[in-house]
């Protein structure tokens, strides 16, 4: 068995309060004393309060992501500056890397009738059992397709094998702007328990970046987040 936790890496990050105060000001002017330093976070809450969000955009945070595919597909759905993943379709997935909700421990399949028929007795090991499987025909039906129909085509469609628990690695990342955006829908009591705990990671991550160079940008955006 393959299974592992969601995981989230920062890989770097461009910007900081002062470029995005600096962006701001570049109407008037960019020049930095130490009296216009310390009017950094209250510029930065007022731009967000006023909705004046272009500004933002100068902050970038940028992630690693191994996540399963419902996850991927809701990370796809935001303003999002660049993503880029794993592809079934240009790669074989020889690693079967996949997802198990831990909460489905110990709930027990109540249907003994043919169709459920299974040596385990729980939800969360049947769906080991199905994902497992799946990746064996994944892998099974790729080796009869490909003397076919070529290795393209057989790498395209092979992967309607795979789950959605399936995990892939994503490279992501986020303006600040797009950043705010992502942290109120997903790390939200709204959202589900898996994209959750991604945005959740990701913000510890950025919150811990040395220098807090962010500190203030998260401060303004986070009455909305909660």
């Amino acid at each position: 068995m393959s299974n592992r936790d969601n995981t989230v890496e920062l890989l770097g990050h461009y910007g900081s309060d002062t470029a995005i105060a600096c962006s701001a000001w570049t109407s008037t002017s960019r020049e930095l004393s130490e009296e216009k330093r310390g009017r950094i976070p209250g510029l930065i809450k007022m731009l967000w309060d006023a909705g004046h969000e272009t500004p933002f955009e100068k902050g970038m945070v940028h992630f690693l992501v191994d996540t399963d595919i419902a996850s991927h597909i809701h990370m796809l759905k935001h303003r999002i500056s660049s993503m880029n993943a794993e592809s079934a379709r240009y790669k074989e997935l020889k690693e079967d890397k996949y997802f198990l909700p831990e909460d489905w421990k110990g709930i027990r399949i109540s249907d003994s009738g043919e169709a459920l028929s299974t040596p385990s007795d729980d939800w969360y090991q049947r769906l080991a059992e199905y994902t497992e499987e799946g990746n064996r025909l994944y892998h099974a039906c790729f080796a009869d397709l490909e003397p076919t129909l070529g290795r393209k085509r057989a790498k395209e469609s092979a992967r309607f094998f795979k789950t959605y628990n399936s995990q892939i690695q994503g490279d992501v990342s986020f303006n600040m702007r797009s950043f705010a955006n992502f942290q109120k829908l997903r790390n939200s009591d709204h959202s589900q328990l898996e994209i959750k705990k991604i945005a959740q990671q990701m913000l510890e991550l950025v919150q811990n970046i040395d220098g807090n160079p962010f500190k203030h940008t998260l401060d303004a955006f986070n009455g909305d987040t909660q």
